[in-house]
């Protein structure tokens, strides 16, 4: 969505398989608008695909950085997924993203990595804190074992499932804002 003042809005409900595609084309049109003003709105996204989370991230970080690190504990080494490196953003771009306490796994992975490498301000309230990595494990013809075989760190190695992500701005949401349709979180983010 293109506002009026000229900031262009990203809205994510979910981190599908082709989410990375769609953002791609939303990037093409913030650039033939001419604008260097984005937001994107992660709010009460529960997740989806890591690497809808890794592709929608390589806009903003150079090749090589950390986006997240799967630690998998004493067993084995961290496995660290890091940015593509995507060009084409305009060079003084300012971004700004929007979470709460729905913003979940896949929101809070793109969310930590742009706030530790300072790609974007995050705004808004904490995250849920869905930081776990999990395998379904057969167990019978009928029944499956879920099993968390590790869970997601930051760039910086702050656990995400340890109480979410804090926001670098807390704009908190009152009932009377819900009711009069009044959005504070996206008016500061503006």
């Amino acid at each position: 969505e293109r506002r009026r003042d000229g900031i262009f809005v990203i809205r994510l409900y979910t981190f599908t398989a082709d989410s990375g595609v769609r953002f791609q084309k939303a990037i093409q049109q913030l650039v033939e608008a001419g604008s260097h003003k984005l937001i994107i709105d992660l709010r009460g996204n529960p997740g989806g695909y890591l690497d809808a989370a890794v592709d929608i991230s390589s806009w903003f970080l150079p090749a090589g950085k950390v986006i997240v690190q799967e630690d998998f504990g004493t067993k084995a080494e961290p496995l660290m997924h890091r940015s593509k490196g995507y060009t084409g953003l305009p060079e003084n771009i300012s971004v700004v993203l929007l979470v709460n306490r729905g913003s979940a796994s896949a929101s809070e992975i793109v969310a930590g990595a742009l706030k530790e490498h300072k790609a974007a301000t995050v705004v808004g309230e904490r995250t849920f804190g869905k930081g776990s990595v999990q395998e379904l494990v057969p167990v019978t013809d009928e029944t499956s074992l879920k099993v968390t075989i590790a869970r997601w760190l930051t760039p910086e190695g702050h656990s995400i499932s340890a109480g979410g992500l804090a926001p670098d701005i807390e704009v908190a949401v009152t009932e009377e804002d819900i009711v009069s349709g009044r959005d504070p979180q996206l008016l500061k983010a503006v």
